[in-house]
């Protein structure tokens, strides 16, 4: 494993860098205090990646799937690891800006991870929003209480999801529902469901601690009339495997998450060692236990983040050579995320009036880089999923 970004990717990460400078920096403040507003500096942004996700490796999100079991020789660096490594650089400018940008919701990886060849191709341009999470199931994705029953050629959807992202922008939602509550996980399949469609509502927006940008929806479904040929994947109820097929989503999306905690952290270290370049040896010549406190705790959280960097890359690096990654997912999704919280907050603590000031945005990095740690798996989660690949323990063993 080549611990350097491939070269390949050098002009996308260049390129990701300019525009969080120049595009999502200026407008950050902004679209953090005028919450729920539409930024609509990122319609042309978006073209552009969409430009880019034509011509093969770019960020793009809904292509960043492969499916697991093919045979394939060689290293390769795909998808998965130009949309990470694009991530981290959006989130250097603006964590939530990314997570508003059209046809890179977490929804279009749901679509990429099960639907079939026809879906794939119909469903192509739409920007997919994800609905997992209910009132009464929040980490537990098993316990989800929205049903699906079959009417004919449709299924009638029942329930309410909260925290959607992009839930009310998006063109779609990716809703997952249970085909036979008896049956438990087997039985949950997700559904894509076009906005608009009658008896979806979008119930209210959600005002957060960060992330103000993307909209996050409350959305109820009552005898919502979605196409059988919506569901993704296969209809059946396979008891053996379980949900492992929409589970599979979440081994591609969490270096992703992965990466956007990175992203975040990275401008908080960057911003902190402006901040005390006098005090700070550039060449890191002097020996640890000889420097200041200040200059020891920036040094240690630069050797964090740098291992919080390196398992998002080796779980990325996994998923782009089609080899099973949801352990190294977890293990990306638990680090970045908790090593992004503490870099943010320590970076705000040793800033002091600067850091706690609006003036400098190292405040709402702070905000921001807290859902990171929670949302896609909260980090008791993602411990969990460890402990049981480590033990080789299925769910109900260890719960």
């Amino acid at each position: 494993m080549n611990l350097q970004n491939p070269k390949k990717f050098k002009m996308l990460i260049d390129q990701a860098h300019e525009v969080a400078l120049n595009v999502l920096r200026p407008i950050s403040r902004k679209y953090d205090k005028a919450e729920h507003a539409y930024p609509k500096e990122l319609d042309m942004l978006s073209s552009l990646v969409d430009g880019m996700n034509e011509g093969g490796d770019g960020m793009n999100a809904g292509a960043a799937v492969n499916k697991r079991g093919d045979s394939e020789s060689g290293n390769k660096n795909g998808i998965n690891m130009s949309t990470a490594l694009s991530i981290i650089e959006m989130c250097y400018g603006d964590t939530g800006l990314l997570l508003s940008m059209p046809r890179q919701g977490l929804g279009n990886s749901a679509i990429a991870a099960v639907a079939n060849d026809e879906q794939l191709e119909r469903l192509k341009g739409t920007w997919a929003a994800m609905a997992i999470t209910e009132p009464s199931c929040g980490s537990d994705s098993a316990a989800i209480r929205t049903t699906a029953t079959k009417d004919g050629d449709d299924y009638i959807l029942n329930g309410e999801k909260i925290f959607v992202t992009s839930g009310d922008r998006a063109d779609s939602v990716v809703v997952w529902a249970t085909l036979d509550k008896k049956l438990g996980r087997a039985a949950i399949k997700s559904f894509v469901v076009t906005k608009g469609t009658p008896g979806m509502k979008v119930e209210r927006l959600e005002h957060k601690l960060g992330i103000k940008a993307s909209d996050t929806a409350a959305i109820s479904f009552i005898d919502c009339r979605v196409p059988a040929s919506n569901l993704l994947g296969n209809p059946e109820i396979d008891v053996a495997k379980g949900f492992a097929g929409v589970m599979e989503t979440f081994d591609n999306t969490r270096p992703l998450v992965a990466a956007m905690a990175i992203g975040c952290a990275k401008a908080s270290l960057e911003r902190i060692k402006e901040i005390f370049k006098d005090e700070l040896d550039e060449q890191y010549a002097t020996p640890y236990l000889q420097t200041s406190n200040l200059a020891a705790q920036i040094y240690r959280m630069e050797a964090e983040w740098e291992a919080a960097r390196l398992l998002m890359i080796k779980a990325a690096w996994m998923a782009d050579n089609k080899k099973p990654n949801s352990r190294e997912a977890s293990i990306a999704k638990a680090k970045a995320g908790r090593v992004g919280n503490e870099i943010t907050l320590k970076c705000v603590e040793l800033a002091a009036s600067v850091g706690y000031n609006e003036e400098d945005l190292l405040e709402k990095w702070s905000r921001d880089s807290k859902i990171l740690d929670i949302f896609e798996g909260t980090q008791q989660i993602q411990q969990l999923i460890i402990a049981r690949r480590e033990l080789g323990k299925t769910s109900s063993e260890l719960k």
